[in-house]
């Protein structure tokens, strides 16, 4: 099994930046993918960004192009997120999730793990 747990969120202003970290325990394979998915009060969980198990390819949610960049330390068994331009539409809780040998990155209802979620704040 895989644990994961979040940190780094918190209050900002638009236009701010926030790096997130997701921390896996237990061994993590190179086939896992690990993605980022955001949940804001009253809407449905969205995918933000995720990253292949070798790190090689990166995908972004169009709202997110350009601002947030996802990265992986494989040797540290940690997946970061870093959020640059913030804006108050990403206020949100935030949630590390990982799976592997799935069809597409997207799609939270493939992901086994997840993490307990970090709030972020964006104040205008």
């Amino acid at each position: 099994q895989v644990q994961l747990v979040e940190s780094g969120g918190g209050l900002v202003q638009a236009g701010g930046s926030l790096r997130l970290s997701c921390a896996a325990s237990g061994r993590t394979a190179r086939s896992y993918a690990m993605s980022w998915f955001r949940s804001a009060p009253g809407k449905e969980r969205e995918f933000v960004t995720g990253i292949s198990g070798s790190g090689g390819s990166t995908y972004y949610a169009d709202s997110v192009k350009g601002r947030f960049t996802i990265s992986r330390d494989n040797a540290k068994n940690t997946v970061y997120l870093q959020m640059n331009s913030l804006k108050p539409e990403d206020t949100a809780v935030y949630y590390c999730a990982a799976a592997r040998n799935i069809p597409t990155i997207v799609d939270g209802d493939w992901y086994d793990y997840w993490g307990q979620g970090t709030q972020v704040t964006v104040s205008s």
